[in-house]
């Protein structure tokens, strides 16, 4: 089962998309399910992350990166769900 991770971002938001190709571009689409949300859904993550997206969180919220794509800060997830 490939694990689930967290793209917190804004529509609209060019760095958020760059995020995400930087993501996809090191890691395929194969190695986990990203879902994508609306960081002002939420008033807590509008207010810990308002100011930081985009921002990749575990399954289970916890940060994995924000603000710039850092393969290194999710290799450790995707081996441990392998």
């Amino acid at each position: 089962m490939k694990p689930r991770i967290l793209l917190l971002t804004r529509p609209g938001c060019g760095l958020c998309e760059e995020f995400e190709a930087e993501l996809l571009a090191h890691f395929g689409t194969a190695a986990f399910e990203i879902e994508h949300l609306d960081v002002d859904s939420r008033p807590e993550w509008q207010t810990r992350y308002g100011l930081k997206i985009p921002v990749l969180l575990s399954a289970q919220g916890e940060l994995i990166c924000a603000t710039h794509f850092d393969a290194a800060e999710l290799e450790p997830l995707l081996a441990t769900a392998n």
